[in-house]
């Protein structure tokens, strides 16, 4: 789906960003600006920033900056284009989609609204099981019995379906609408030649509601009381629910999992709530399936770092090795993966209430990082005394090691494969690619890696990846040396998949840009989300009409379209020029900070997290 620019600033026009945050952060006047307590990092002082007047915020103490839509991509989770919805929703606004015909036109909005619909229904369905569960000696004793207070109860929505085939008759008079087998609550047994039959899917079993990221009802899973089978239910894939997509607890883990830094996966809903109950609310689990890359993405729209966790049966293992495959694409170098394997004996609640909290958090940061588990996985059943052995790991490792995102992750797995089959990266690499074995095409015209060339005008002298000793000379008639977000710029559009390893706080920076630079850096966000990594040739064709097409063509003029060889070089001299871009805004928020405490004593603490980022980021260049 492909969004007009023209009507996203249509929309960021009618928004009101201080009104779109206030509606999650209490927000004070301070000046020109509101101020509140970060969303996004714990603080005691308030140093995030709201300004009506520019219409985006920023955080002086983690980075986090964005207009509304921004907002609510990192806050809520959404995707771009649901954020552009959700907030059209808001001001009864359709959103238009360039490239669909009004045929497709009509039946996304005729999807729409049965999504919506089914939403209503679902919510109806799980307001009555709240209330069944008040009557309900027994599911309440269940619950009272796994150590679940009334407070996490009610959190998380729990719920009982009563015995009984038709109990839903009660909360639906029409019992025979369509919309309930739709949603998934009632089954419809039709018979050869005989009397269609419709009864209730959930019959006495506690309910659990599986929410969206909007926290809206969008399926559930039941347990049974008793002995029947199966023992866990879920709802069935509906026009509303994917259990390839969808996370059990999301919606209720967002503020933990920023708090807590970590998102941690497990295997069932009733985990979630037990550790909820327990002292980790960050807790999230899959439906009744492998982990997919849909998850993991989903993840890492609300943290950079993922726990797996697993029992330690064979079972486990095996759900660990397809949550490696689904992980792996998005291992980019800021970002941590790790695996959990607990005894086979313990699930995290029994763990828990044998060992304590301490114990577990242990276990937590001593967990399996991925690049050991991949290696773990790649040498399983190699007898690496052998050469038969290593040939066999070298066999198994190639497709593992090739799911990996261009990056300083990738180069070390590589070195560290070739140890393990006694050859050196080079001769490991004419294996795997024996057709590829090619010198190296020298790129004529490009940045110096670790230059740092200031001009008198403050730009930067370009770079060539040809000499580090000898740069190439700037011909006389060349145009002012470039700006930091030139290069930036430069190399996004040359190397679109770099996008992928950015923070949240990165892509906060360059689409807080001032024009022309943000709302390049914006668009090609959101062409990142919509339509994957894509070629300048392919981007310079969906920039026509754009209000940065003339720019972003200027820019691309002059430029030599990078080679495969040059993508981690590309990546790293991207990263050091985010880490000055942060350098020099952080620089001004210090400059702020100490004209605030003038008058303001408590902005003495925020100059002083201000100062030991800065210091933190300045190593790193």
């Amino acid at each position: 789906m492909s969004i007009p620019q023209s009507f996203v600033q249509e929309l960021l026009a009618r928004a009101d960003v201080v009104e779109i945050v206030g509606r999650y952060v209490p927000l004070k006047k301070g000046g020109a600006n509101f101020m509140g307590l970060c969303p996004f990092h714990s603080e005691k002082s308030p140093s995030f920033s709201v300004s009506p007047t520019k219409q985006f915020y920023h955080c002086f103490g983690c980075g986090k900056t964005g207009n509304a839509i921004g907002f609510l991509m990192e806050h809520a989770g959404m995707s771009f284009v649901e954020a552009v919805q959700d907030l059209a929703q808001q001001f009864g606004m359709q959103v238009p989609e360039d490239d669909a015909s009004p045929q497709d036109r009509a039946r996304a909005a005729e999807q729409r609204q049965k999504q919506h619909t089914l939403n209503d229904v679902l919510e109806k369905a799980c307001k009555a099981y709240q209330k069944h569960l008040k009557a309900s000696p027994r599911a309440i004793s269940y619950f009272k019995g796994r150590g679940l207070s009334g407070t996490v109860a009610k959190q998380f929505g729990l719920g009982y379906a009563p015995e009984g085939w038709r109990s839903l008759a009660s909360v639906f008079p029409n019992y025979d609408d369509p919309l309930l087998v739709e949603s998934g609550l009632v089954i419809l047994n039709e018979e050869d030649g005989g009397e269609a039959k419709r009864y209730d899917r959930f019959r006495d079993r506690v309910m659990f509601p599986i929410r969206n990221i909007k926290g809206e009802c969008i399926g559930f899973g039941g347990r049974v009381l008793g002995d029947d089978k199966p023992k866990y239910l879920n709802s069935p894939e509906t026009p509303v629910f994917s259990k390839g997509r969808e996370l059990y607890g999301l919606f209720e883990a967002r503020a933990a999992l920023r708090e807590h830094g970590y998102a941690l996966v497990t295997e069932g809903y009733m985990d979630v709530v037990a550790l909820a109950q327990l002292g980790f609310p960050n807790a999230v689990a899959t439906l009744g399936t492998a982990c997919t890359p849909e998850h993991v993405h989903k993840l890492f729209r609300f943290t950079e770092s993922v726990v797996f966790s697993f029992d330690g049966d064979s079972a486990g293992r095996r759900a660990a090795r397809k949550a490696l495959d689904a992980a792996l694409p998005l291992a980019t170098d800021v970002r941590s993966v790790k695996f959990l394997f607990l005894p086979p004996e313990h699930d995290p609640d029994s763990f828990i209430r044998a060992h304590g909290k301490e114990a577990f958090a242990r276990y937590v940061s001593e967990a399996v990082p991925l690049s050991r588990f991949l290696l773990d996985a790649a040498r399983d059943g190699c007898d690496l005394h052998t050469a038969e052995g290593r040939s066999h790991l070298s066999s198994n490792a190639k497709p593992l090691w090739e799911l990996l995102p261009a990056g300083a992750l990738k180069q070390q797995l590589l070195s560290e494969i070739a140890d393990l089959v006694q050859l050196s990266s080079r001769e490991l690499t004419e294996v795997w690619y024996p057709t590829q074995a090619k010198p190296k095409r020298v790129r004529k015209e490009n940045y110096q890696s670790d230059s740092d060339y200031r001009s008198k005008d403050g730009g930067y002298s370009p770079k060539s990846y040809k000499s580090k000793n000898n740069p190439r000379p700037m011909p006389s008639n060349s145009r002012l040396p470039a700006s930091r977000a030139d290069h930036a710029a430069r190399i996004l559009l040359d190397n679109m998949a770099a996008l992928e390893a950015l923070s949240v706080e990165d892509h906060g920076l360059l689409c807080g840009l001032e024009p022309p630079y943000g709302p390049l850096f914006a668009w090609l966000e959101a062409q990142f989300h919509e339509h994957g990594p894509q070629p300048w040739i392919a981007l310079r064709e969906g920039l026509q009409g754009h209000e940065s097409e003339a720019f972003a063509t200027k820019l691309m003029s002059s430029h030599e379209l990078g080679v495969d060889e040059d993508a981690a070089e590309a990546a790293s001299e991207l990263r050091r020029l985010l880490n000055l871009m942060l350098i020099d805004q952080l620089m001004a928020a210090e400059t702020q900070a100490l004209e605030e405490a003038k008058t303001d004593p408590s902005a003495l603490q925020r100059y002083r997290e201000l100062q030991d980022r800065r210091k933190a980021l300045k190593p790193a260049i």
